[in-house]
């Protein structure tokens, strides 16, 4: 018996029934032949962490531009942040741990250069608007290659879920990526928090007293808290939910994070040159393409107009290649 087999017997033995086993996954677009070791799932981590664009990551813009400081949070770190919230959740809720982390880690592999005054940047410009779920599903499907030289990186339908459905109003299929969609709330806004007052944004002194009451005054606090309250309101549930209480306190502080923080003019006071660069890089690219690598036309199975090319290319773009980038085309360069 393949090691992947009895990996797919222990899971049908031990998860909840609420959980997605490996051996019943809705499957990929392409049929592949199993791997004797890995499940699907862990196959789909591996691909996500070996992508080039979960590598870059490591150079694109949590909160802060281009932060003086080794600590501050950047888009990679956010990222392992919810993967390990996430982890946590569902082992203590019995749910499918592997397929919770690949999409935790691919959930944001779509996101713009300078964090999301980038998102909103490009959505802006671009005809057809941008959002960075839609992305980070365009990059596992389309954009990033595999060792065989296909394009995407042919993810079963469980991760694809979860990474497109991680934002906005509509809720993943599973429990597991359910359990993302919260993590990412819980790690953003108190990894923010810590940042924003070693910014000296914020003071502590200013976070609402009710929030820090029923969540905890430290950072380590406030994640137990709240993890803590998901297990114990979702276990043996076919929902992924907080209690009335914390939620509240989640939610009170999540919007006293963009009053004074995501809305701040002088933590955002430098946004307006970064949404410059994405402007100036959109146009002078449309006019002209052939200044765009070859290789994200090779990216494209079949044709598409420049505009989603170029959308594509600024959108994969880490902050300093942007800034690098625009500085080649705009900045003379001078005689030495």
């Amino acid at each position: 018996m393949f090691i992947r087999e009895i990996t797919e017997q222990m899971e049908l033995n031990n998860l909840s029934k609420f959980a997605v086993k490996a051996c019943e996954t809705k499957g990929r677009k392409y049929v592949e032949e199993k791997c004797e070791i890995r499940t699907d799932f862990q196959r789909d981590r591996d691909r996500i962490i070996h992508s080039k664009a979960f590598r870059r990551l490591k150079h694109k813009t949590q909160v802060f531009l281009s932060p003086e400081g080794d600590h501050y949070r950047t888009r990679l770190t956010h990222t392992l942040e919810v993967s390990q919230i996430s982890r946590t959740i569902a082992r203590a809720l019995k749910l499918n741990e592997d397929l919770t982390e690949a999409i935790a880690l691919g959930h944001d592999l779509g996101h713009t250069p300078f964090g999301h005054c980038g998102e909103v940047a490009l959505n802006k410009i671009h005809s057809r608007g941008f959002k960075h779920n839609e992305q980070s599903l365009r990059v596992v499907d389309v954009l990033e290659k595999r060792e065989n030289g296909e394009n995407g990186l042919n993810l079963t339908y469980e991760v694809r879920d979860g990474i497109l459905n991680h934002s906005g109003d509509n809720m993943p299929k599973t429990l597991e990526g359910q359990i993302v969609k919260i993590s990412d709330r819980i790690a953003y806004i108190n990894h923010d928090i810590d940042d924003a007052i070693r910014a000296k944004v914020l003071d502590y002194n200013m976070l609402p007293k009710d929030c820090i009451k029923i969540l905890g005054r430290t950072n380590r606090e406030r994640i137990n808290t709240m993890i803590v309250d998901i297990i114990k309101n979702s276990y043996g549930k076919n929902i992924i939910m907080m209690s009335d209480e914390v939620l509240f306190a989640t939610n009170k502080l999540r919007k006293f994070m963009f009053e004074n923080v995501y809305l701040n003019k002088e933590a955002k006071r430098e946004e307006v040159k970064a949404q410059n660069i994405i402007y100036e890089l959109y146009d002078y690219f449309i006019n002209n393409p052939d200044k765009i690598p070859k290789d994200m036309y090779n990216k494209i199975d079949c044709k598409v107009d420049i505009e989603e090319i170029v959308k594509d290319y600024i959108a994969g773009m880490s902050d300093r290649y942007a800034v690098n980038k625009f500085m080649s085309i705009y900045v003379p360069k001078f005689w030495v």
